[in-house]
């Protein structure tokens, strides 16, 4: 029996320049690898008779519920420094939205098909890429990170072409708080569009801040979320890759997995992605980066105030809080991760500790989920942790044994290429209890499995 879900979509009210309805491009033999029951339930969803041939259908985009209308979001963005006025959901439909018992969530469908955003593109996804983003997602749900979560899974029966050939076609289906992107602002800033920036706004604030009482109040709230967010993101060794404004959720939740990665060795420079020749996006820059961000998103919010130069200088006031409200954020999120109360000795104990981790290429892991052994790798450190009297059992709850390795996922997608899955849904398991020690998972690659380079691959 076809799922049921009640779709009530708001983003429709918006006037049409903002999206464009479709239908998702029909696939020839959607199978469903992977259903994620637990955030089903979350939704509010009864799963109880759906059977896995109904989830297929439904979420490769060929049975589109009656009561659904199918759009694909437009949006601009800076895409490493430069800026493409015209981007939108080039592989990418939302079915709807949906009002759940924690908030209201958008439900999309990603690898369907090409979009009038497209550029020429095919709009598909292949399997590498979409169990990628699944695993990924989950480890971070798992870890109490904001981020956008799956919901599902489907093999599509189609290959697609790409640079290292045929390869078997796959859709994600994607739960966010919702998909508008700072990005999203900068489409119609960059076309004075002031009546669509102010209808933008005000539903931003509706959907995500109600008590932002003005544009500014928005910003200031959007700023806080996003320098919690990105202080997650480095207390767990994470590196996104491409931290382009179109790839920054407003609601400030972790999205676009593309050539993202976990850090096995530390150092503060790591650069995963194959694109990212200049070190843009690397581990220490994603604070600085951030802050880059706003700035553009504050750009776009100007145009909304009654008086542009007074709006300027309030603006620019806020984003120079940024540095100081990020410095907190980080020395909030490192000190549980050393079982002690934040104040400064303990983040001076943290800096240390990731200075001396850089000169050894120490794991950045396994460093922290052991602190009772760097008694015999850094001695002294160890004395000065030891004599500020953490508490043990802190630290250890703090910090995750499982990670989602890159050299890990690359062995699932192997497999799932050639069509077996089992080893991307044991990963899963584990990813699942990042807390529990997990031989199999927890374990830095060895020398000739480490990866230096991640790819978008989409």
């Amino acid at each position: 029996m076809p799922l049921n879900i009640p779709f009530d979509t708001t983003y429709l009210s918006l006037p049409a320049r903002f999206y464009s309805k479709l239908d998702a491009d029909p696939v020839s033999a959607p199978h469903l690898i992977v259903f994620n029951y637990t955030l089903a339930a979350k939704l509010g969803l009864d799963t109880s008779e759906m059977s896995d041939e109904d989830a297929a259908n439904l979420f490769s985009g060929n049975d589109i519920p009656s009561n659904a209308t199918p759009f694909a979001q437009v949006y601009a963005g800076h895409q490493f420094g430069g800026f493409s006025p015209e981007l939108g959901d080039g592989r990418a439909l939302h079915l709807g939205e949906l009002t759940t018992p924690t908030g209201r969530v958008d439900i999309q469908l990603k690898g369907s098909g090409p979009t009038p955003y497209s550029r020429n593109g095919d709009g598909r996804a292949w399997v590498g890429p979409v169990l990628r983003e699944y695993l990924m997602s989950c480890a971070m749900h798992a870890l109490d990170i904001p981020t956008t979560q799956a919901l599902a899974v489907v093999k599509t029966g189609d290959f697609i072409g790409r640079e290292q050939g045929r390869l078997p076609g796959a859709i994600l289906t994607r739960i966010a708080s919702s998909h508008i992107r700072v990005g999203t602002f900068q489409y119609f800033a960059a076309q004075r569009d002031v009546d669509a920036l102010k209808l933008l706004t005000n539903y931003t604030i509706d959907r995500h801040y109600p008590d932002a009482k003005d544009p500014l109040q928005l910003f200031e709230m959007v700023m806080q979320k996003h320098a919690t967010l990105i202080a997650k993101w480095m207390s767990v060794g994470f590196i996104h890759g491409v931290m382009n404004t179109d790839n920054v959720a407003v609601a400030a939740e972790t999205i676009d997995y593309g050539p993202c990665a976990f850090m096995d060795s530390y150092h503060p420079d790591t650069v995963f992605s194959s694109i990212d020749r200049q070190g843009r996006y690397a581990y220490s820059n994603q604070g600085p980066i951030t802050h880059w961000n706003l700035a553009q998103f504050a750009t776009s919010l100007v145009q909304v105030m009654p008086d542009t130069n007074k709006a300027i200088e309030d603006f620019t006031t806020r984003l120079n809080n940024f540095p100081n409200m990020f410095d907190y954020e980080w020395a909030k999120a490192f000190a549980p991760k050393l079982g002690l109360p934040q104040n400064d000795v303990t983040t001076e104990l943290a800096k240390g500790l990731l200075a001396q981790m850089a000169n050894a290429s120490a794991d950045f892991t396994n460093t922290f989920s052991a602190l009772d052994k760097t008694s015999a790798t850094y001695p002294d450190w160890h004395a000065e942790w030891r004599a500020a009297k953490p508490d043990d059992a802190l630290w250890r709850n703090t910090n995750p044994s499982v990670i989602p390795r890159t050299h890990k996922i690359e062995q699932v997608i192997t497999s799932a290429t050639d069509g077996n899955f089992a080893p991307f849904h044991a990963m899963l398991a584990a990813l699942q209890h990042p807390f529990t020690p997990n031989a199999g998972y927890s374990l830095p690659p060895k020398e000739s499995e480490k990866i230096h380079q991640t790819f978008c691959g989409t």
